[in-house]
């Protein structure tokens, strides 16, 4: 069963993003900030973060920053209210998978878990250099 960890500070939309991972079969962790995420990451080492930008403690910027330098290379999709070119690029640049505006459709954060899945499984993926 794929670990999914979902970081990310606002607790209604963390039991949202559950809610619709958690019936695809996937066993789920949720941290309420960036530093309490990356601790989970490295403790448990998920298939797949789902990860907010603006929280409080440690942003999700940053948190890639971090995984990146200590060759975490977990898939990561950023779930953001911040769509603009500029931070697509950064996250990408970082080796997010993808950038998703919040609130995702529920088809669009299946699709990409999966996406995200499927590249761990088969030893494929590497973060964006």
């Amino acid at each position: 069963m794929a670990l999914v960890l979902i970081i990310e500070d606002a607790a209604l939309l963390r039991k949202m993003l559950q809610k619709i991972l958690k019936p695809e079969g996937y066993s789920i962790l949720e941290a309420a900030n960036g530093l309490e995420g990356l601790e989970m990451v490295r403790v448990y080492k998920p298939d797949c973060v789902v990860l907010d930008l603006l929280m409080p403690e440690m942003g999700g910027l940053q948190v890639l920053k971090v995984m990146r330098e200590e060759g975490l290379q977990v898939p990561t999709i950023v779930v953001t209210a911040d769509v603009q070119e500029t931070t697509r690029q950064e996250c990408s640049q970082l080796g997010a998978l993808t950038v998703l505006h919040k609130l995702p459709k529920s088809d669009d954060l299946r699709h990409w878990v999966k996406k995200a899945l499927g590249a761990t499984q088969e030893g494929m993926y590497e973060p964006n250099c």
